[in-house]
């Protein structure tokens, strides 16, 4: 399912994920850096979570991350043939 399309759809998880996509396209196309419009997104995304959550349980599920981004949970995996 394309970006375009996941905007349009009524599951609320993939209609956010639709909208945040074809944002991240439009940036990029304006020139925006990826690394500059992740350190957005992820600000953007702890003050709304600390918002609605409080601090010590949005800082319990960033703790949990430490592990998973070591293991290499969020690397992408590229391989030469």
């Amino acid at each position: 399912m394309e970006s375009c399309e996941l905007a349009k759809t009524s599951d609320a998880s993939l209609k956010a994920l639709g909208i945040l996509l074809n944002a991240w396209d439009e940036a990029a196309e304006a020139g925006v850096a990826p690394e500059v419009m992740a350190y957005a997104a992820l600000f953007t995304a702890l003050t709304d979570l600390v918002a609605a959550y409080g601090e010590e349980p949005v800082a319990n599920l960033m703790s949990g991350l430490v592990t998973r981004v070591n293991g290499g949970e969020f690397s992408v995996a590229s391989t030469l043939q």
